[in-house]
């Protein structure tokens, strides 16, 4: 091994310590003429262009990212499509990580990411293939009902996150679930939620089902932004156990489960 002789200036505390030759070996430590070791830190090689990177230099890239990515589209929940393709995205990240593993001996790795994908296949047949078919079926049915003889339908698992907005058509929130009764199988309310940035500080809200309009792009509650921001709040843990009652300035529901019409919800509308 050849060692070439360069001279290095060493900054210390000590005044006395001036300059000092050293031998440098590439990767290797020489002793220092004052006693004490030195290491030299090798910079990777420069790769020349026409040379591809490895198998696990491109997974270790492809890694990282494909997790990201699926981790963002299941927790966004748009749905069975998104969170299916979150699961394939979640697939081609875990046998990257798979790859990473085998090729850098890390058994660990390899094959917890090997358990990982065979986890993310049943996500794809369960979201990609079921949920998905079910929630085609439900929005054909839906479709095809606004053109025929019959009342229009829509799917019950919609009932969660249809956008509402009040008698005027401005937006006031999004409902939550809502609340059927066993015996009769009638509607009893919805919950509201409204407010707030992505559910943080947000206000939920009971309205009874009867004040609703159902439309094809959501739900028209048959009274004014400012009434419904007066109705009671309530607990995200502890909702009604029965139908919510009306305030005084409050249209009752009429009964046999009929509903005000939008010209009765209107007039008590306040400046209306």
């Amino acid at each position: 091994m050849t060692l070439r002789p360069c001279r290095t200036a060493l900054r210390r505390r000590a005044p006395e310590i001036a300059l000092i030759d050293v031998a440098l070996a590439s990767g290797t430590g020489t002793r220092l003429r004052g006693g004490g070791f030195f290491w030299q830190l090798r910079r990777p090689a420069r790769r020349s262009a026409r040379e591809t990177p490895s198998v696990e230099e491109v997974a270790g890239l492809i890694a990282p990212a494909a997790t990201m990515i699926a981790a963002m589209m299941t927790a966004a929940n748009l749905g069975a499509r998104v969170t299916g393709s979150g699961f394939v995205v979640f697939t081609l990240g875990s046998l990257a990580w798979s790859a990473v593993g085998f090729a850098s001996g890390q058994t660990n790795l390899l094959l917890t990411n090997l358990f990982l994908t065979m986890v993310n296949l049943v996500g794809i047949w369960r979201w990609l293939g079921r949920q998905r078919g079910y929630e085609d079926g439900a929005r054909r049915a839906a479709e095809r009902s606004r053109g025929a003889a019959a009342p229009s339908l829509f799917a019950a698992s919609t009932l969660a996150g249809l956008p509402v907005s009040d008698i005027r058509g401005e937006e006031i929130g999004k409902t939550v679930d809502a609340m059927v009764e066993c015996k009769s199988g009638c509607l009893s309310y919805f919950v509201v939620a409204s407010g707030g940035i992505g559910g943080i500080d947000e206000s939920l809200r009971a309205v009874p089902a009867s004040l609703f309009e159902c439309h094809a792009d959501g739900l028209v509650l048959l009274m004014s932004a400012a009434e419904f921001e007066k109705r009671d709040t309530l607990d995200s843990a502890a909702w009604p156990a029965r139908l919510p009652r009306a305030p005084r300035h409050e249209p009752e529901p009429a009964s046999g489960g009929g509903r005000p019409s939008r010209e009765q919800a209107h007039v008590t509308a306040p400046g209306s």
